[in-house]
């Protein structure tokens, strides 16, 4: 496969996943937040056997497979269950966006415990995401206390879930880059919080699933989004530009909440923005430190 055509796929990943936040609202808003999450992972673990293949178990290390899974399964649920909690479609978005903070803690982890080398441009990069979570939080008002805390307060549940998931997964990446040894388990992981899932929903009280087309066609795409875009992006990082797809991996967070915004017909105000151009902008600061 030529490097351009990898390229291209490994960005179509990046469309795919910033499909997820809008795509797993509308279905845990008819199969609920837990039973929604766990028909997606399978049937996104059904996409990943057939594209990247099952995982061969024999061929990771133990370390591997056990913190890879612990942290990969956990991260999932937070970020599936925080987005599937929310109160409203607005709610749910910016849980999204909090979620988004684990590109500059990836690289405050990497900073931390391996030892990465970086310039001083990591201070206001982090800084400024930071600050850009804390604007959207603030809803009309921007950066505003009373207004974080009040809508913090409200679904305290689902944003506690979103930022714990931004510091797992920044702990798996972390973690995984100095044992995974070049392998990738995601097939067994994706598994993995299916299973996960189902137990949690047997022992939930949410009620009969909403079964109907709407919720189906939701369904489908959410799973094709979560299964396709880490095949898409598996076979990016292996053979396409690595330094493209990193860099366009920053914008997710605006093209995320854009793509939320439409396909939950949520209007987003200019505070929102500013504060998810914050987010990006301060992800890239960061990742130009470590360069």
């Amino acid at each position: 496969m030529s490097s351009n055509k990898a390229t291209l796929i490994g960005l179509l990943a990046i469309m795919l996943w910033s499909l997820i936040v809008g795509l797993i609202r509308g279905v845990s808003e008819s199969f609920g937040p837990i039973g929604g999450a766990a028909l997606i992972y399978t049937l996104a673990s059904a996409f990943l056997v057939f594209t990247v293949g099952p995982t061969k178990v024999r061929d990771f290390s133990k370390t591997y497979l056990a913190w890879g899974s612990l942290l990969f399964v956990t991260y999932e649920l937070c970020l599936a269950l925080s987005i599937g909690y929310a109160n409203t479609d607005r709610q749910a978005i910016e849980v999204g966006m909090v979620n988004y903070l684990w590109p500059s803690l990836t690289i405050l982890f990497a900073i931390v415990f391996n030892k990465q080398k970086a310039n001083l441009l990591v201070v206001p990069g982090f800084l400024l995401s930071t600050l850009g979570a804390c604007w959207i939080l603030g809803g009309k008002q921007g950066l505003d206390f009373a207004s974080i805390w009040a809508n913090v307060h409200d679904n305290p549940l689902s944003y506690g879930l979103a930022f714990a998931g931004a510091l797992i997964w920044a702990a798996y990446c972390t973690v995984t880059a100095r044992i995974a040894r070049g392998r990738n388990g995601i097939t067994l992981f994706f598994t993995l919080v299916a299973i996960s899932l189902w137990i949690q929903y047997f022992f939930a009280d949410e009620g009969v699933m909403n079964v109907n087309a709407r919720a189906i066609i939701y369904l489908l795409l959410a799973a094709c989004a979560m299964g396709f875009g880490y095949a898409a992006w598996n076979v990016g990082i292996l053979h396409g530009r690595i330094t493209i797809l990193a860099g366009a991996s920053y914008f997710i967070p605006v093209l995320s909440a854009a793509l939320a915004a439409l396909v939950l017909d949520t209007p987003l105000s200019m505070p929102f923005w500013q504060g998810a151009a914050m987010v990006c902008i301060g992800s890239i600061l960061c990742w130009q430190a470590t360069r």
